[in-house]
């Protein structure tokens, strides 16, 4: 599987609580808790839901492998 650009959902909810469908990308709702959007989407019919917290902003992280 290849990369999946979240861009939109970035923008649309940085700093809440998502729960996404098996395809990773459609929101199926939002949440300022993980139970809140958890239980929003078990309200419209989904039973497991992804859950991810969206960022407030992207900081860039370059990190080293092994030491010198």
């Amino acid at each position: 599987m290849g990369a999946i650009d979240l861009t939109d959902v970035y923008k649309k909810y940085k700093g809440k609580w998502v729960a996404l469908a098996k395809d990773e990308q459609t929101v199926l709702s939002s949440g300022k808790t993980a139970l809140l959007a958890y239980k929003k989407a078990k309200a419209k019919g989904f039973e497991k839901p992804i859950l991810m917290k969206i960022p407030r902003e992207i900081v860039p992280y370059i990190g080293q492998v092994g030491s010198q």
